[in-house]
Order: structure tokens, then sequence, then C-alpha cells
């Protein structure tokens, strides 16, 4: 990957970061494209000096998309939505990448989409991922798709989410208590991603799903989350007819809790099918939640770094 260009449309956020830093670290010129390229000025420091660039560029705008995959030797699409406009995002935006990188004669595609992507799924989170995928194929049949479970790092908001909720309250509620998990350590997620872009010719056309080495339903997490904090909270599973009507009550809002298609996508599990393709693919050892989490929930135990530990 020596000077080879890789575009990474959604580079800023998140996984953006893990995927940028394994790209870089092989010698890969990387180039951010965001609607706001000011937001992933923090990519720069993980390379050498002008091996990232950054441009402004918007998925549902196929023109600007263009110009973001010119000279470039692999695109990555990072772009996804937990709520809003699901179609447009997951698949207009989708196909509008996956064409303009066919157009301009891309060796690689690489498609992040979702485990529980279903074009007949009953939530429409899931359908879109689906809808997406084939728009993608139908596009750049050479395509990877990958598609994650729950990927977990020191900036997420799956894990770190439940660290705040467990350290503010004594009583922390728990929808979809018994729903299962296959969390993914975004570096491996970032490297398998990487590795996919870089050598289209082992991984092109195919799909893969990632997830950790352990399977934990949500309540399992929570538990997890507070011994690993020091917090011994009483935790409160919430029946799923009492979820759903929260959910259609108050979803709408900014700072709902639980949307209603979210609450859809709680009663299918979310590990990765059996016989299906993962990490191994990729010679990759799944990283497990306890190996690499304490580090940073610890500024969530009563005295920080201070604070006993807990073995977990």
């Amino acid at each position: 990957m020596q000077d080879k260009l890789v575009t990474i449309f959604g580079g800023g956020g998140f996984l953006g970061r893990y995927v940028a830093q394994e790209l870089l670290a092989r010698g890969a010129r990387v180039r951010v494209a965001e609607r706001d390229p000011s937001n992933a000025l923090h990519i720069k420091p993980l390379g050498g000096l002008g091996q990232t660039q950054f441009i402004a560029a918007d998925i549902t705008r196929p023109a600007s998309v263009s110009r973001a995959v010119q000279g470039s030797d692999a695109v990555i699409n990072l772009v996804g939505i937990l709520k809003g406009d699901f179609h447009t995002i997951h698949v207009e935006g989708a196909a509008n990448i996956a064409k303009a990188a066919a157009d301009a004669g891309v060796a690689a595609l690489v498609h992040i989409s979702a485990i529980g992507a279903d074009t007949k799924s009953p939530s429409a989170y899931g359908r879109s991922k689906g809808e997406g995928e084939a728009a993608v194929k139908a596009a750049f049949p050479a395509a990877t798709i990958i598609r994650p479970s729950i990927i977990f790092g020191p900036e997420d908001q799956f894990i770190n989410r439940f660290a705040k909720m467990i350290r503010m309250s004594p009583l922390v509620p728990v929808i979809g208590a018994n729903t299962k998990f296959q969390p993914v350590y975004a570096t491996d997620a970032g490297k398998a991603i990487a590795l996919a872009a870089m050598e289209p010719g082992k991984y092109g056309g195919k799909t893969y799903e990632l997830g950790g080495p352990q399977v934990m339903t949500m309540a399992e997490i929570n538990g997890w989350v507070a011994k690993a904090t020091g917090r011994d909270p009483g935790f409160l599973s919430i029946p799923g007819s009492v979820a759903g009507l929260i959910a259609s009550l108050t979803g709408w809002l900014p700072c709902a809790p639980i949307t209603t298609d979210q609450w859809k996508m709680l009663q299918s599990d979310n590990v990765v099918s059996s016989g299906t393709m993962g990490l191994g693919a990729f010679g990759i050892d799944a990283t497990p939640l306890s190996a690499v989490a304490p580090a940073w929930l610890v500024q969530y135990r009563k005295h920080g770094r201070f604070g006993s530990r807990v073995s977990v």
C-alpha cells in the first residue's frame, strides 16, 4: 500500500480513526471525505507529513462523491446512521459511492453494513442496510461487504453509554435484556476493513461478519460494565410490552432512550451467523472486552484510577 490512495467516506467517525490508523501505518495515503472535513482533523496526527488529506463530500450528492474518489486506488464507505432517513443514507448514498468508484476505475471498494442487514427485516434500519448491500453489489460486483456486530472502543457510544448510566443511578433500566450481542473491538474491525481495501483480489466480492470472542446478552454486558467500574447498582429489566410503549411514545424525541425502529432491532440477536467468514479470514484473533475496556473504563470508577480495582 506504499503511496496508494484510499478514500474513506465517514472517516472522521468513531471507526474511521482505526481504519485510517491501520492504513497509514502500512504506508497508504488517506483521503478523508466528510461533509465537514474539520470534524476529521484528529486523523492527521496519525500519519506522516502529507500522508493525510481531506475533502468535503456529501454522499447524497453524486457530483461531490465523484470528486472525492478521483485518483483513488481503494474506497471505503463507513457512513451510517441509527435514526433518520435510512434510505437516503444507507441505500442512495451507498449506491452513489459504488457507482462513482466503478466509474473512476477504483480497484477496491469496501462497504460497511451491519449484522442483521436484510431487505425483509422488520426494522427500517435492517431493511435499508440490506437494500444498500444490493445497490452496492449492483454497481460494483467486486465490492467487499463487511457486517460488524456492536463495535466497542474508548470512544464508543455503547459501552461508555452504559458506564455513564451506571455511574449516575443506583437503579439502571435495561431494555432488551435477553438480546444477544457479539461485541467486536474497534482495532480488530479497523484492521479487517483496511486489509479488505488493500487486497481486493483476496477479499473482493465476498461478505464477512465481524464479532468478538464472546456472545453476551444486554443484561450481561451491563453487569460486566458495572463490575469493571466497581459499581453495584440494581438492574431493572423492562418488559417488552413496556419498552415498546416507551419507544412509540417518546422515540421521536431528540434524546429518547430508544426509538421504535431500535426496539424492533432488539427483537433479533446481533451475532455472527453460523458458517459465515469473519475475523479469522483476515488472520485476526478477536480481542475480548475484558482485555482492553478496563483501561478506559477507569474514568467511571468512584475515585477514578485511584478507586478499588475489580477483577473482570
